[in-house]
């Protein structure tokens, strides 16, 4: 298992008091005046801290993880402490208790798959008709049988890892009377035999929500296959795996999970940081592995923070879906405001590439004071449509958000994809809004998107500036990032008067 860093600040050495995991790295001081290279996992007070140690305390703890003991006295820094971090309160009874059984969710680093249509191995017994619908599902129309039996199997295995949790989440669609069954078996790690460890059958009514499995039983793969019976039809979508934190989150402690009555998700990581305005909203870009972007680079912003991923296609979605996925979105958003206080003009919307159509497209509800976004794609019919001739194989993902959203990849579908954006960006008051606009000239996915914005930003109190680098959209990144971020670092310095550290 990975190695849990921990912080024990005050009080006697807890390594010669209680039993700490092999996995956990605790290291204790009297006094911390040092600001760390990167925070810990885990932060264990168990003094009232001096003043002069706030500060590299603030730096040393991540949200979601600060414990302190009653040793602790709420001072007005450890009120203000505890609030900018979401701190808990433990007691000495329950240090033993939270070792022994909690504090292996707080591992460093996290993992998430999505396993797609192309995963999967329909069973040869299934006699009806079977359509794979590009990367988005697989489409299954027939007899089922009376009886459970196995339909389909995803054909790459997981590593299991005695001692972890795993949340399993099964994207479907159904009609008619076709029933269903998760069976989930753990096979023993390089043996040869074939011997089972233990199997899971999870009726369908347990994974209407997430399914929670703990490994107790030894290192091993984990092979997932779905039984069916009855008639009808049935699309799988996408079978998502992910190490679990359990209660503590999802992929970071702290992040929320919301999801639509079409088994669609969304995930939101909210940062207090100082509670001061603004709320940085940072959009993840396309990512194949599940879990959200950008928390290194946007705590050091020492805003609050929010940061929104979604884990729907091969790597996105472009955050567009059904009017109750969008509307959970921008209330998600709003909910966060109105925690801190904050009104439009007190938040900055920002992302990369994929993110950069999040942050615009929910921009125009919320108009925020800036807009700061690299690589920008709006028009996503045309990065769809450059699939065919400019950029062959590239971006396979933009064909499945057209034919997830229209039902087609001809030209009108294409055209309709364009318009769901500019419509809502045409139909926004941009008055007092900052863009902001890093991007690649030689865009091989959305050519045109920096000139698109300039002609269709016609309200008299908007800005738009930008930067132009030579290259097609996945070259040079990096500077890319490196003008996004020094843009970031100036508004905050100039619009809010904050000062960021390099």
């Amino acid at each position: 298992m990975e190695e849990i860093n921990a912080l024990q600040l005050g009080g006697m050495d807890w390594n010669t008091i209680f039993r700490i995991p092999e996995e956990v790295e605790l290291s204790c001081y009297d006094y911390f005046v040092e600001v760390p290279e990167k925070p810990y996992d885990i932060v264990f007070l168990n003094k009232t801290p001096f003043r002069e140690e706030m500060k590299p305390l603030m730096a040393a703890t991540k949200a979601y993880t600060l414990f302190v003991t009653e040793n602790v006295e709420m001072t007005e820094d450890m009120l203000h402490f505890m609030k900018y971090k979401a701190g808990k309160v433990i007691k000495s009874s329950e240090i033993q208790p939270f070792f022994d059984k909690q504090v292996k969710d707080y591992f460093p680093d996290w993992y998430g798959k999505r396993y797609a249509s192309d995963c999967i191995s329909i069973s040869r017994n299934f006699t009806g008709s079977v359509k794979w619908n590009g990367n988005h599902d697989v489409e299954l129309q027939g007899q089922f049988g009376s009886d459970f039996c196995q339909l389909a199997f995803w054909k790459n295995t997981n590593l299991f890892v005695n001692g972890e949790t795993q949340d399993f989440w099964l994207e479907y669609e159904k009609k008619d009377e076709v029933e269903l069954q998760l069976k989930i078996c753990l096979f023993q790690r390089a043996d040869s035999s074939g011997k089972i460890l233990k199997e899971w059958i999870i009726p369908e009514n347990e994974f209407m929500n997430i399914v929670q499995l703990e490994n107790t039983y030894g290192d091993g793969y984990l092979f997932v296959s779905l039984d069916a019976k009855g008639k009808g039809e049935l699309k799988i979508v996408g079978l998502h795996m992910r190490k679990s934190r359990r209660d503590k989150g999802y992929f970071i402690p702290g992040g929320e999970r919301m999801v639509t009555s079409q088994r669609e998700e969304v995930f939101f990581y909210f940062d207090p940081g100082d509670m001061k305005p603004p709320l940085n909203v940072y959009f993840s870009g396309y990512k194949t592995k599940e879990g959200f972007e950008g928390y290194h680079m946007m705590r050091k912003m020492g805003s609050p923070f929010l940061l929104i991923a979604e884990t729907r296609l091969e790597g996105g979605s472009f955050y567009m879906g059904s009017e109750e996925y969008e509307t959970m979105i921008y209330h998600a958003i709003e909910g966060y405001m109105q925690k801190l206080g904050l009104t439009s003009d007190q938040v900055i919307m920002s992302g990369l590439s994929m993110g950069t159509f999040g942050a615009m497209y929910y921009g125009c509800d919320i108009r925020p004071h800036a807009l700061i976004i690299g690589k920008p794609l709006a028009s996503i019919g045309n990065v769809a449509g450059n699939e065919t001739l400019k950029r062959p194989g590239g971006f396979p993902t933009s064909l499945d958000v057209l034919m997830s959203l229209y039902g087609n990849t001809d030209d009108k579908a294409k055209e309709e994809l364009n318009r769901r954006f500019w419509d809502k960006f045409d139909n926004t008051n941009w008055n007092d809004t900052k863009f902001v606009v890093s991007y690649m000239i030689e865009d091989d996915y959305d050519g045109t998107a920096y000139q698109d914005l300039i002609s269709n930003l016609t309200n008299p109190g908007a800005q738009i500036y930008g930067k132009g680098i030579h290259g097609r959209h996945n070259d040079n990144t990096y500077a890319i990032v490196k003008w996004f971020q020094n843009q970031y670092r100036k508004i905050l310095e100039e619009d809010f008067s904050r000062k960021v550290d390099e």
